[in-house]
């Protein structure tokens, strides 16, 4: 070989490297718009968008800016989300680090409200709540808009991952009055106000308050009709549906969810699409169907199976299932799906940090298999059985009777309570002031290093905040009451738990019903007195949530209440 053979090898074996590297100098003579175009034109092809990535980053470090560095990593983290949280994290941190340097108008508010997002999906959720707080101060300073698109995001963690329906609702409740100040038809404010009416539907769902949850169905439909939302109209005419279902109104929950399942499929909405199959099976439940309802079970078995995801509200069907082909004699389905509720079981008890004891109750299906079989095995002593459920029978009826007497009396003995208490209801919080601040919780407080000086400030705030009634304002928060205390939530959460012995919510809604009780005591006159309207009037969201907290403080309704007080004044 000579050495001129030898040299065109060699530079046809590394111009293609030549080449790249005169392609990437290239590039990085583009602006920063363009590159960042460019990326997302070859969406799906990761090995491309890394290279982009890549090409934004090393401008962006050769330039020496910043917060285009910060949107170099946010390049790169986005290609992780799916795969490679942690690392998608690594990333966001490097994205939060630049652009505090140089902040903007989304940054780094996103970077903490994404790497919160991704901590909720790894079931990090204290952690997942400190980022999303740090974003909503970031975006309280620099973008009003992106704060309520956090809280949206907060509402939606707290209601569907841990259980705090009514947090979430507040949340939702404030974000609703912010988007009603907007062009809420408009381009942008058009989806978030439309999200937030679903959250708040759902929430009321979640909380089985059936009518308010029919109201903001209907007026999310509405508003995504006139906007042209075809998703929203989807989800809404399915969330109604549902809805319906838990008002027992069957056939109408089935016309509701059939209009909307087709919709759903076409747009690939698997997740709403398991969701129309597990109500139309309970549908046909409550219509007496078993056959359609174990079709539609399986057919949320079998999403499962591809999906490998499923929350706790979808996973009744697998006990109706088990039961139904225990009845007819199927022991290979039987097993089937009950090895399924076990695979499933487990792991909601590990991923979701709120299921309730009813929820255990409920789906313990191995537990509830048991005790059936132990009565089937009883039932074959036919004789003493008949004498026992007659004796049961018999003690059940003068029980119940007893029963109800006694629940009679209580409710007597409570009206009277209330209406003359040993200690006046206004003098309530600072009783319990009074008892909470006991030797062993100071000490406990200094060991978590709260000083006094700090409990005995916020105590004497929250007093004029008590008599100045800001409890009344139905969007009071934590978040909002801590900035006009001048403190932080997590020192005014620690006093109202510890010195108040309740959290925060059922200190704002005692206050209210509270001052309900006072009102009314005051009025010679009742009859124009509603539920709703002392809702309203005392800042809740609507009328089941007064009853709800009503009902907690005093063991009565409030109909009740109004009812035995107006016997009063005509007497």
């Amino acid at each position: 070989m000579t050495n001129q053979q030898f040299l065109k090898i060699v530079l046809l074996v590394l111009f293609p490297f030549f080449l790249w590297s005169q392609t990437i100098s290239d590039k990085s003579l583009l602006s920063y718009d363009t590159i960042d175009n460019n990326y997302f034109k070859v969406e799906g092809n990761a090995k491309k968008q890394l290279a982009w990535a890549k090409v934004y980053l090393e401008k962006s470090k050769k330039e020496n800016k910043a917060i285009r560095k910060a949107r170099g990593y946010y390049l790169y983290a986005i290609l992780y989300y799916e795969d490679q949280p942690l690392k998608a994290i690594r990333y966001l941190d490097s994205v939060i680090k630049y652009s505090k340097i140089e902040p903007n108008k989304f940054f780094p508010a996103a970077a903490y409200c994404e790497k919160a997002g991704l901590l909720v999906d790894l079931r990090k959720f204290d952690e997942a709540l400190l980022n999303f707080n740090l974003a909503e101060q970031v975006a309280l300073k620099t973008n009003i808009d992106y704060y309520y698109v956090v809280r949206d995001y907060i509402g939606t963690t707290k209601s569907e991952e841990m259980g705090e329906v009514e947090e979430a609702l507040q949340l939702y409740h404030e974000n609703y009055k912010y988007y009603k100040t907007k062009d809420y038809r408009g381009d942008y404010y058009s989806y978030w106000f439309q999200n937030t009416i679903f959250g708040l539907a759902d929430c009321h769902k979640s909380l089985k308050q059936t009518d308010s949850t029919t109201f903001y169905n209907k007026l999310g439909y509405k508003e995504a009709t006139i906007t042209k939302n075809k998703r929203y109209q989807l989800m809404f005419t399915l969330n109604e549906g549902a809805n319906q279902v838990d008002k027992r109104n069957f056939r109408a929950a089935l016309d509701s969810i059939n209009k909307a399942l087709p919709g759903l499929i076409k747009v690939k909405n698997t997740g709403n699409v398991l969701a129309s199959y597990f109500y139309l099976g309970r549908s046909y439940v409550g219509l007496g169907d078993k056959l359609l309802a174990v079709q539609n079970f399986i057919k949320v078995d079998s999403m499962y199976r591809v999906r490998k995801k499923i929350t706790p509200e979808f996973v009744g069907g697998y006990s109706y299932l088990i039961e139904y082909y225990k009845q007819t004699g199927d022991k290979q389905n039987q097993l089937k799906y009950l090895t399924t509720y076990m695979e499933i079981d487990s792991v909601l008890q590990k991923n979701y940090k709120h299921l309730s004891k009813v929820l255990r109750d409920e789906y313990d299906t191995p537990h509830l298999i048991a005790e059936k079989e132990a009565l089937i095995q009883s039932l074959e002593k036919k004789q003493s059985a008949s004498y026992i459920w007659i004796v049961v029978l018999v003690v059940g009826v003068v029980g119940l009777i007893g029963y109800q007497f006694y629940l009679k009396k209580q409710h007597q003995n409570r009206f009277e309570a209330i209406l003359n208490p040993a200690i006046p209801i206004a003098e309530n919080s600072t009783v319990l002031e009074t008892q909470s601040t006991t030797h062993d919780a100071k000490e406990n407080q200094v060991q978590q290093s709260l000083s006094d000086e700090i409990i005995l400030e916020l105590l004497e705030k929250l007093t004029v905040f008590e008599n100045d009634k800001g409890f009344i304002e139905n969007t009071i928060s934590i978040q909002k009451l801590a900035l006009q205390l001048n403190t932080n939530t997590k020192y005014l959460s620690k006093v109202i738990n510890e010195q108040k012995g309740k959290t925060f919510v059922q200190y704002i809604n005692e206050l209210r019903v509270n001052e309900a009780v006072l009102q009314l005591q005051a009025q010679p006159v009742l009859q124009n007195y509603t539920i709703a309207s002392l809702a309203i009037e005392f800042g809740f969201n609507s009328a089941e949530a007064f009853s709800a907290a009503f009902y907690k403080k005093y063991k009565i309704k409030p109909s009740f209440f109004i009812k035995e007080l107006s016997k009063t004044r005509h007497s």
